[in-house]
């Protein structure tokens, strides 16, 4: 059977993968991933093959894993967080469909940074959420800029991924100032670093001391709505119900 799972690890922590994904990486005979991602893995499954690319040869690894299918051999490609969001499932679909159409594809969820971190810092995403990536590498930062305006003027909570890289130092500042045009200095925020991994951190904050934060590649930032609380330093959005 030409068969390839492709799978949401969560943020990286074994006890955080759901069950369904961990079944079936035990039921793969090669796990597929970037460097990083199969280094979190290869602790808890030390007999499976693994192959591997770096950052920025994503359709290299997706052929790869498709090839690896087509010899009727059970296939895993692993994402960080959910395979669906910002993950590899979408591009696995488009190849698979071009080049290797009789390989079944398996989709597995997972905990994306937005959930397992909004758990870190208490309960920030009650109501409505907006997730938006600060990285330019596959979205123009005018598209980027518009996505940002437009749910900072409709009060959402949110969520934002790839907040700052080498390249990317000052974006987040940049778009704190957009979004402070909309936003009172004083809304709470929040960013965890690291999460579920070695190391993690928590902070909540301002978005006006937000503004001024260096964070990097490895954090999640959350920006409250205008009724997100700091309770006891947690950042909590009510949903509205009568207390």
């Amino acid at each position: 059977m030409k068969q390839l799972y492709v799978i949401g690890m969560g943020p990286g922590a074994y006890e955080k993968m759901t069950m369904e994904a961990i079944r079936a990486l035990e039921q793969s005979d090669c796990i597929v991933g970037y460097t990083v991602y199969n280094d979190l893995l290869k602790p808890h499954f030390p007999e499976k093959e693994f192959l591997q690319t770096g950052m920025t040869r994503e359709a290299e690894r997706c052929r790869m894993a498709l090839e690896e299918a087509q010899k009727e051999r059970k296939v895993a490609m692993v994402c960080s967080g959910d395979s669906g969001l910002y993950g590899m499932a979408g591009i696995i679909y488009e190849i698979a469909e071009a080049e290797f159409p009789d390989v079944e594809i398996i989709v597995i969820p997972g905990v994306s940074a937005a959930f397992s971190g909004a758990a870190v810092l208490g309960a920030p995403i009650t109501h409505d959420l907006a997730i938006i990536s600060l990285s330019d590498l596959l979205t123009p930062w005018e598209k980027i800029e518009k996505r940002i305006r437009a749910a900072a003027q409709a009060d959402f909570v949110i969520a934002l991924y790839n907040p700052s890289s080498k390249k990317r130092h000052d974006y987040l500042q940049k778009v704190c100032d957009m979004m402070l045009e909309y936003k009172d200095p004083e809304t709470v925020c929040g960013f965890v670093r690291n999460i579920g991994r070695e190391g993690e951190s928590v902070t909540v904050l301002t978005l006006k001391e937000l503004r001024d934060t260096q964070v990097d590649m490895f954090t999640t930032v959350f920006v409250g709505n205008s009724q997100t609380k700091d309770l006891g330093g947690h950042m909590v959005t009510p949903r509205g119900y009568k207390i």
